[in-house]
C-alpha cells in the first residue's frame, strides 16, 4: 500500500477522515513516514524507570553507549531535566519535531510520564507528542494523553491469542495483583485491544510494534497484523528479536525472512520497514543519533 491512500482511519463502521493537523503528525514524524525520517527528527524523553510486566526478551539493566535498542538509557532525567534538554534540542537541532517517551520501562506506569507530558505540552504545543507502551493501562490513562496532546501511541502487542501471549510474558502486575500464565496474557491482550480502539476513536495515530520471535509467535503474525489493521491502526512495525532473558536461545529471523513476514503483513496495515530500534534516550534522525552531544551540553545532576 502506498504511504498516501492512508488517509482515514475505520472507526467503528464509518470512515473517519483526518484533518491537516492530524497529517502533520504523520508527514513530520520519522517513525509514520519514511520520507520524513529523511528530514525530521526526534527526542526520546527517559523518565519512566519502571514497568509493570515482565517480558521474556527484555532487559533494562545495562547501557552501553553503541548499543541502540529499546530500554536502554544512560540515565533516567526527572521531568524538570526534560524542560532543559527540550530547549537545547529544538535550538541546536530545530529539525527534532517529535517529542516521545519510551521508557526505559513502561511509561504509563510512572507518574513521572503524565508530569513530563504536562510540561513540555505547556511549554511547546507545537511538538509532536509521542507515547511507547505496552497497553496493560492505556485504557484508563488515555484521555489523561489527550489532554496533553499525545497524538500519536505506539503499542507493542506481540499476540492476539493468550495462549501465545503466555509464552512470551512471565509476569504481570495490574492494580496490585500480580499475574502470571495464560491469566496475565489475557488480562494484557484485553487492555491492549481496548487501548487501541479508544485511542484509534479519539483520532490517534497508532503505531503496532510487534517483536517477530521465531518458534514462539512466528505463525500468529499474520493474524495480529490483520486484527489490528481491522481496528484502524495506522501502520505494524515488525520488530526482529535480539536474543536476551529467557529467549537468548532463539535464533533471531534473517532480513530475509523479516521482509517476507512484512510482505505477508502488507495486505492488511501498512508496514514500518525503517525501524532503527531506537534507545530510550535516542535523539536526532534515524539512524543518526546525536544524544551523546546534547547531554555532554546539559547540566546534568
Amino acid at each position: 500500500m502506498a504511504e498516501n491512500e492512508y488517509r482515514t482511519a475505520t472507526v467503528g463502521d464509518r470512515e473517519v477522515p483526518y484533518d491537516p493537523e492530524q497529517l502533520r503528525k504523520i508527514q513530520e514524524h520519522p517513525c509514520y513516514s519514511e520520507t520524513a525520517c529523511h528530514t525530521f527528527g526526534r527526542c526520546h524523553l527517559p523518565v519512566a524507570p519502571h514497568c509493570n510486566i515482565q517480558c521474556n526478551y527484555c532487559v533494562r539493566d545495562f547501557d552501553c553507549v553503541n548499543e541502540s535498542r529499546p530500554g536502554v538509557t544512560s540515565k533516567v532525567l526527572s521531568p524538570q531535566e526534560t524542560i532543559e534538554l527540550v530547549r537545547k534540542v529544538i535550538q541546536d537541532y530545530p529539525y527534532v519535531k517529535v517529542i516521545g517517551i519510551a521508557g526505559p520501562g513502561e511509561p504509563l506506569a510512572n507518574p513521572e510520564t503524565f508530569e513530563t507530558l504536562r510540561l513540555v505540552h505547556e511549554e511547546f504545543p507545537h511538538l509532536i507528542m509521542c507515547i511507547s507502551t505496552n497497553g496493560l493501562l492505556l485504557p484508563e490513562k488515555i484521555d489523561e494523553l489527550q489532554k496533553y496532546g499525545v497524538g500519536n501511541v505506539t503499542v507493542t502487542l506481540n499476540a492476539v491469542d493468550p495462549a501465545v501471549g503466555e509464552k512470551i510474558y512471565s509476569f504481570v502486575n495490574y492494580h496490585g495483583k500480580h499475574y502470571t500464565g495464560r491469566e496475565a496474557a489475557e488480562i494484557l491482550l484485553k487492555n491492549q485491544l481496548e487501548g487501541i480502539r479508544m485511542a484509534v476513536e479519539r483520532k490517534m495515530f497508532v503505531k503496532v510494534n510487534c517483536v517477530y520471535i521465531p518458534g514462539v509467535n512466528d505463525d500468529h503474525i499474520v493474524d495480529i497484523a490483520k486484527k489490528v489493521g481491522e481496528m484502524g491502526a495506522f501502520s505494524f512495525n515488525l520488530i526482529p528479536l535480539i536474543p536476551q532473558y529467557k529467549f537468548a536461545e532463539v535464533v533471531p529471523p534473517t532480513a530475509a525472512e523479516k521482509k517476507a513476514m512484512q510482505d505477508r503483513c502488507a495486505p492488511y496495515i501498512k508496514q514500518m520497514r525503517h525501524c532503527a530500534r531506537c534507545r530510550s534516550d535516542a535523539i536526532g534522525k534515524l539512524g543518526q543519533d546525536v544524544q551523546a552531544n546534547v547531554y555532554s551540553g546539559c547540566s546534568r545532576k
